[in-house]
C-alpha cells in the first residue's frame, strides 16, 4: 500500500520534471530551434490550435527558422501568431507559400531576463513537486491506522528522498538552460 503510494508521487513527479524541462525548451537562447515554437497557439477557424498541428517547422540556419503550413489559408494566422508570442522578439514575414521567422541576436541584457524567467519557470516547477509530496504525506497519514508509527516514519523518509532526487533534477535542468542561455 504504501509503496503504490510512493509510485504513484514519483511518476507524477518525473512528468513535473519532464513538464519543467520541456517549459525550459521554449526560452530561445541563440539559435532558432523549433521547439521555441511548441506552444503557440494559433487562432485557427476559432479555435486555438498548437502551431505543430498546422505547418512543419524547419531549421534551415542558426537563425533562421521557416514554417510551411499545411493549409495555406492559415498562413496569416500563424504569422500573427508568431509575432504575438511574447519572450520570442520575433519578425515573421510571409511570402504567400511559407512564413520565415528570422529571430534577432541576444543582448546581454535580453540573456539576463531570459535567465530570470528560466529561474522563474524552474522554482515553479520545484513548487509543483513540493506540492505533490504535501499531497503524497497527507494520503500516507490517512493510512496511519493501518499501516504503523514506525511504517509511517520511513515511508516520510522515502518521499523526502524522492522531492529531494527531483528538486535536484530540476536544479540540473535549470543550470544547463543558464549556461546555456549565458553562452555567447
Amino acid at each position: 500500500m504504501i509503496a503504490d503510494v510512493l509510485a504513484e508521487a514519483g511518476s507524477r513527479m518525473d512528468r513535473a520534471v519532464e513538464a519543467a524541462k520541456d517549459d525550459f525548451a521554449t526560452v530561445r537562447t541563440g539559435r532558432a530551434n523549433p521547439q521555441l515554437f511548441q506552444k503557440i497557439l494559433v487562432d485557427y477557424y476559432g479555435t486555438p490550435t498548437p502551431l505543430a498541428q498546422l505547418a512543419s517547422l524547419n531549421n534551415p540556419e542558426a537563425r533562421t527558422l521557416v514554417v510551411t503550413p499545411y493549409d495555406k489559408s492559415a498562413l496569416k494566422a500563424i504569422e500573427q501568431a508568431i509575432r504575438d508570442t511574447p519572450n520570442l522578439g520575433a519578425n515573421p514575414t510571409n511570402d504567400g507559400n511559407l512564413v520565415r521567422v528570422t529571430l534577432p541576436e541576444l543582448t546581454e541584457e535580453r540573456r539576463k531576463e531570459f535567465v530570470k524567467l528560466v529561474r522563474s519557470k524552474g522554482e515553479d516547477a520545484k513548487v509543483h513537486v513540493r506540492g505533490i509530496r504535501r499531497k503524497t504525506k497527507d494520503d500516507l497519514d490517512a493510512l496511519k491506522s493501518e499501516i504503523g508509527e514506525d511504517e509511517l516514519g520511513r515511508a516520510e523518509k522515502e518521499l523526502d528522498a524522492l522531492t529531494r532526487a527531483h528538486v535536484d533534477a530540476i536544479d540540473e535542468a535549470l543550470k544547463r538552460k543558464e549556461a546555456e542561455l549565458l553562452e555567447v
